[in-house]
């Protein structure tokens, strides 16, 4: 197998606070220490499955010195799936022979990582995968950057919320990020003391609920804050915006909060609002945490390309950043656990 010389990089999926802290760290490592060429390939695995004029950029330290506190991604990003269609992951393969790619960081979630898992296994692609989702729920990671400014974020949103709540008594229905795992809610809706914390994880009680908002008016206290999961469902279906899916299979989540106020609304007679914050979680800057992590993981992704440890992911174990398989990483969603659940019960009222 040919030594490696030039690293291409990308990122996909969604866009996460952090992102350029890696792109910064894997550049500035590969190029200042270890002499490689870095690459960026533009707009996720679109860029190497339908490669655009510019789907190709070269990477310098001058390139990515100032990144750092950028949220979003330099790179820019898209839900491409190679696998979708036969023959599209081989394209993948070929262009990066094209543009002389030797081995490649992909910096994604489960969608992203799982792709190059695929490719490490079924064409030798020399990868390492870096772990990127708001969601927090990659397993094989104590946690993934872009999470701590998420949360953050819905904190302080919920923060804001509970004054107009309080003022106008009303109950305020919050929607947070959260397919399926709760961790953004959870962390949100424990750090903001929201009334009523409902995640994926765990069967609404909407009897229990309402009574707790009844219980509340009763002493004068006609208001109340309820954070919910957008991947919460009152039945077996989820609450969606439309029945298109992307090119993994996801359908768009949205309206739990909607469906949750009427509900509440019409069982309390309080006078109930929601309020979806939807791309506010993931956007801006990056909290001081997840530019510290995205550094770390960019540097040892870096080395685990010096290093020859293909098809591993970076990961954060307590205090050390170590690899461990993408098929490890990519086995199975991180829920929040059973005692952190009754974290959120304890705090229901």
């Amino acid at each position: 197998m040919s030594e490696v010389r030039r690293v291409g990089m990308l990122t996909g999926g969604g866009d996460a606070p952090g992102l350029n802290g890696v792109i910064r760290a894997v550049t500035t490592r590969c190029t200042g220490e270890y002499g490689y060429e870095v690459v960026g390939i533009k707009r996720g695995w679109k860029g190497l499955l339908a490669p655009e004029e510019d789907s190709v950029v070269k990477l310098g330290v001058e390139d990515v010195r100032y990144i750092l506190q950028e949220g979003g991604t330099i790179l820019l990003s898209s839900r491409t799936n190679p696998y979708k269609n036969e023959g599209e992951a081989k394209k993948v393969v070929e262009n990066m022979e094209r543009f002389g790619i030797d081995a490649l960081v992909a910096i994604g979630g489960d969608d992203t990582l799982g792709v190059a898992r695929r490719l490490h296994e079924d064409f030798g692609v020399r990868v390492v995968g870096c772990p990127k989702t708001i969601d927090n729920d990659l397993s094989a990671t104590d946690t993934t950057f872009g999470y701590d400014t998420a949360v953050s974020i819905a904190t302080e949103a919920i923060d804001r919320i509970r004054t107009t709540a309080k003022s106008h008594e009303r109950i305020i229905v919050v929607e947070v990020m959260g397919r399926h795992a709760g961790w953004i809610t959870y962390g949100a809706g424990l750090a903001s003391g929201a009334n009523v914390t409902l995640i994926p994880e765990v069967e609404v009680d909407m009897d229990a609920v309402a009574d707790l908002f009844k219980k509340r008016a009763e002493r004068g206290e006609k208001w109340g804050i309820v954070a919910v999961s957008e991947g919460v469902t009152l039945g077996e279906e989820y609450i969606t915006q439309d029945v298109e899916r992307d090119e993994f299979g996801h359908v768009r989540l949205g309206g739990i909060a909607e469906t949750l106020a009427k509900e509440l609304k019409q069982r309390t007679g309080i006078d109930t609002r929601h309020v979806v914050l939807g791309h506010l979680q993931r956007g801006g800057t990056p909290t001081a945490y997840d530019r510290i992590l995205s550094t770390r993981y960019g540097l040892r992704a870096a080395e685990a390309v010096k290093n020859g440890e293909w098809g591993k992911m970076v990961a954060l174990r307590g205090n050390d950043v170590v690899t461990v398989s993408l098929e490890e990483a990519t086995s199975e969603t991180r829920t929040v656990p059973e005692d952190l659940q009754q974290v959120l019960s304890t705090f229901f009222g």
